[in-house]
């Protein structure tokens, strides 16, 4: 199955890997001890992250660490990037309709 990196950020819980692991290269084990899921359920979401070459793991003697690869994250943020200016002219506008109610609502009251 081939994946790409809009699988692999659309499950919370991969998002949150990567965002522990973009601070630091974590050991497979680090990982695995900030979530209340099985290792085995970790395992997996690892091993989706490292298809779409969102993560490396490198082996260090008996370890596996996780290192971000954050020029495979460019497309989504690309992707994310071109809806910006639409969210905040729309978040404006919605703020500007609010301010309008508010003005209404003083000089009713």
């Amino acid at each position: 199955m081939r994946r790409d990196v809009f699988q692999a950020i659309a499950d919370p819980i991969r998002r949150d890997i990567i965002e522990l692991v973009s601070n630091e290269p974590l050991s497979v084990n680090e990982v695995a001890e900030k979530f209340k899921i099985s290792r085995p359920a970790i395992s997996k979401h690892l091993k989706i992250l490292n298809e779409c070459g969102i993560i490396e793991i490198n082996k260090k003697g008996r370890e596996r660490f996780c290192i971000i690869q954050p020029k495979t994250l460019l497309p989504a943020f690309l992707w994310i990037e071109q809806y910006q200016k639409l969210w905040e002219d729309k978040l404006d506008s919605f703020e500007n309709y609010l301010m309008v109610l508010k003005t209404k609502n003083k000089d009713n009251g």
